[in-house]
């Protein structure tokens, strides 16, 4: 298929972000239960310290899938571009490049958790109630890393070859897996903490299977051995690109890592314990990322529409597109956000029971934490619009916005000053701050596009 034929330059922009991004949407959504099962059956198996357990654990999940974006989403979008621009033997070499990034990192990260195990729990904030619980979690669950980052990472080269569906049934059928393997290992086999793990394991080994068996038979371009040979330039060029969205789940990680430890000790000194806090505030994470999965698959189905268009100089499109995926995430945030408000008790009473303060704590959390939920569409779906047209400085820094350079600073001063409720007031203002920069930068991006649309008339 020539560039000038591919569906991407001509196809109207709204039917190619439905097609792209619903498959996304669903592969996330698939991802972020993997983590929501385990907790949910954990929960009613063994209670608060089991759900503080899987807290403590989740930075290493944001490890997984900073890595699965760096490779994957750095590699679609360099493939995309030179599509765009008519480079189809620059394209392939960038597809090789990122399985073999995503494979080599993936063995790297698993080694480096089974070698630093517990003293990694102690530092995402493990109190010695949790310790064990969560190592016991984590020694499982990292040995599927590797798996894991390869299905992440090939999921978005599936994506930019033109296959939404089939980067969305590698998740999904993971996902099932995971679903029906998780009561029977904890319930009926009675493995705890450890069947919880297995079964997600399980999950991802049946995803990665079906991502190889994918990526052998890549439709625009067939792939070689020889390309998934190391280069250094294609490396370096994947990372700038896909730069933005790793640094966001790193800047995520970073941000858990200082919360679980803020958590439990103002926690501590207040009515609620250590505990309470730690179990409240992973379980809303979660379904605070269920939320996300939606946000951050339209971002990802935007990736392909944005890159080829802006590498075939079709500003229109380009702009038309963003709006567009910027519209559907405001929507989806607006409705997270009234449920977030009115029913906070029943989704925490989903993953278990728990005392009277338990629940108080977290109807406040959900209420105050989340009370800018309905603009956290913008950022997200901004940044990696920046990467999508290679920009990845600009996608960097709108990345780290509303955690590293808002939030983070604001959790070592907020409670501080209010003890345990300051935790719960970082957010709001991070949120407003985060959304605020992203127009004006994409703003200004826009003008940049009708000079440029001028120049080349």
């Amino acid at each position: 298929m020539k560039p000038s034929e591919n569906p991407l330059g001509s196809e109207p922009v709204s039917s190619l972000l439905r097609r792209f991004a619903i498959p996304s949407v669903i592969a996330m959504l698939v991802s972020a239960l993997y983590n929501m099962v385990d907790q949910l059956f954990i929960g009613h198996s063994i209670g608060v310290l089991g759900n503080a357990a899987t807290n403590v654990a989740f930075p290493l999940s944001m490890v997984c899938t900073s890595i699965g974006l760096l490779c994957g989403i750095g590699g679609a979008a360099n493939f995309n571009l030179c599509m765009g621009r008519r480079e189809p033997e620059h394209a392939k070499s960038y597809v090789g490049s990122a399985i073999s990034m995503l494979a080599i990192l993936g063995v790297i990260l698993c080694v480096a958790v089974q070698l630093f195990l517990r003293p990694m729990m102690l530092l995402f904030g493990a109190t010695p109630d949790v310790i064990d619980y969560a190592c016991t979690y984590t020694r499982i669950t990292s040995i599927g890393f590797p798996f894991l980052i390869v299905t992440i990472g090939g999921s978005n080269l599936i994506r930019a070859d033109g296959s939404p569906k089939f980067s969305m049934l590698c998740n999904l059928v993971g996902a099932i897996v995971n679903t029906i393997l998780d009561p029977l290992f904890i319930f009926v086999f009675h493995m705890g903490m450890a069947g919880a793990a297995l079964a997600t394991i399980t999950g991802q080994i049946l995803s990665f299977a079906l991502v190889v068996f994918y990526l052998r038979g890549f439709k625009t371009l067939p792939l070689s051995l020889s390309d998934l040979k190391p280069n250094m330039a294609c490396w370096a060029r994947i990372a700038a690109l896909g730069a933005t969205p790793a640094f966001n789940q790193v800047a995520m990680m970073v941000v858990q890592i200082v919360m679980n430890n803020t958590l439990t000790h103002y926690g501590s000194n207040s009515v609620y314990g250590s505990d309470i806090p730690l179990a409240c505030a992973g379980i809303i994470s979660k379904v605070n990322m269920l939320f996300f999965s939606f946000v951050i698959g339209i971002s990802q189905g935007l990736q392909p529409i944005v890159s080829f268009n802006f590498g075939a100089q079709k500003y229109d499109r380009v702009k038309d597109a963003y709006k567009k995926a910027v519209f559907a995430a405001t929507a989806i945030s607006i409705v997270a956000f009234l449920c977030f408000q009115f029913f906070p008790r029943q989704i925490i009473g989903i993953f278990g029971s728990g005392s009277e303060e338990y629940l108080h704590f977290a109807e406040r959390y959900f209420r105050i934490f989340l009370f800018f939920t309905f603009l956290n569409g913008i950022q997200p779906v901004s940044s990696n619009f920046f990467t999508s047209i290679g920009a990845p400085k600009k996608g960097i820094f709108l990345s780290l916005t509303r955690q590293i350079i808002f939030l983070l600073p604001l959790l070592l001063i907020f409670p501080y000053l209010f003890g345990i409720d300051g935790v719960m007031y970082t957010a709001p203002i991070a949120d407003l701050a985060a959304a605020s920069v992203s127009i004006v930068m994409v703003v200004r991006e826009f003008k940049i596009m009708a000079e440029l649309q001028k120049a080349a008339a």
